[in-house]
């Protein structure tokens, strides 16, 4: 039986996976993760990875999906922290592959929704989904993550998409003082939805908060912000949105409070792009943050902004959220994806 090689290819790391294509849902054959930057190019990675399988894999591949963290334009892709440019006829010439695609690493979740089972996903609030329609996936991690997918007759197409650098809109006046503080803070002539409605947004909006409340350091959060602060985006920072979601589980009010913010500006964009794509296919959270914060994201800290519409409310109360926790869920998607090329 033709097997399928699925990559989830990132600036730290590489997942490399042989599938096959099985009934409802491709059956996982082997996996196999890389140091991305170990590597001159993929080309030679997946040679490597191909040639290790040796019998396992019995022959080349039938089709192969990668996603890549960054944008892809015709075929082609710059990863943002490696110094590779892919493209998929140098990929299938390189490793001898028939048919090869590259793919965002965000939308590439939009080919794996509808094979999830149950213990992938988890219920944030019920609804009734319309199988016709459009749906959305968003993904607060060290980003965010922003997908449409279309129903089209030979399945859904996955539609990407930088809503996540639109303009942030402050609801309330804490969301107000917050984007002007970011602005000074970050030296930044504008703030994007991202800067807020990410992982990252929630250890900005907890130093905000130790800078306005505990201005001498004197809070157990107050050195971890400074140190993931000096950290910059190296890979040694460490996970101040972490320990503040951990702080406000604990009972910390100042922590519960970011966390409070952050749920609700999140909940608000969340019914923003609702409304934008009509998604009543359903819309999905994933990224690091949505099995981390499910019992958060089941709250009216962000239910409520999420359905806060006016007049729309009713457009978006019939719509069900469903969680991602899945953390393989993206070389499981290009797998998916991988099948629907053979046709």
């Amino acid at each position: 039986m033709s097997l399928l090689l699925a990559g989830d290819i990132g600036g730290t790391k590489t997942l490399l996976s042989l599938w096959r294509p099985g009934g409802e849902r491709p059956e996982l054959v082997l996996e196999e993760r890389f140091v991305s930057a170990d590597w001159p190019d993929l080309a030679p990675m997946v040679r490597h990875f191909l040639a290790a399988a040796g019998p396992v894999a019995g022959g080349v591949p039938a089709a192969a999906c990668f996603a890549v963290a960054g944008p892809v334009e015709g075929g082609q892709a710059r990863l943002t922290n490696l110094p590779w440019v892919l493209d998929t006829e140098g990929l299938a010439r390189g490793c001898g592959l028939p048919l090869v695609e590259l793919v965002n690493d965000f939308a590439v979740l939009i080919y794996g929704l509808p094979h999830l089972d149950a213990d992938q996903t988890a219920p944030v609030r019920e609804g009734q989904r319309d199988p016709q329609a459009p749906l959305l996936v968003l993904g607060a991690g060290t980003g965010l993550g922003v997908a449409m997918g279309l129903p089209t007759a030979g399945g859904l197409r996955a539609l990407p998409s930088e809503a996540a650098h639109g303009e942030f809109a402050p609801r309330t006046a804490a969301e107000w003082e917050l984007k002007q503080w970011l602005r000074a803070d970050l030296a930044l002539e504008r703030i994007s939805i991202e800067r807020v409605v990410s992982g990252t947004g929630l250890g900005h909006v907890a130093r905000w908060l130790l800078e306005r409340r505990h201005p001498g350091g004197d809070h157990p959060l107050s050195g971890p912000a400074r140190l993931w602060c000096e950290a910059g985006d190296g890979p040694d920072r460490a996970d101040l949105p972490a320990a503040v979601a951990l702080a406000a589980a604990a009972g910390d009010p100042l922590a519960a409070e970011a966390l409070a913010l952050w749920l609700g500006a999140y909940g608000s964009v969340c019914g923003d792009l609702a409304l934008a794509c009509l998604s009543r296919g359903g819309l999905w959270l994933a990224g690091g943050t949505a099995a981390k914060l499910l019992a958060s994201l089941r709250s009216e800290a962000f239910l409520d902004p999420f359905l806060n519409k006016g007049r729309l409310r009713s457009t978006l109360e019939p719509m069900p959220i469903t969680a991602v926790v899945d953390p393989g869920v993206g070389t499981f998607s290009a797998a998916c994806r991988a099948r629907m090329l053979l046709g």
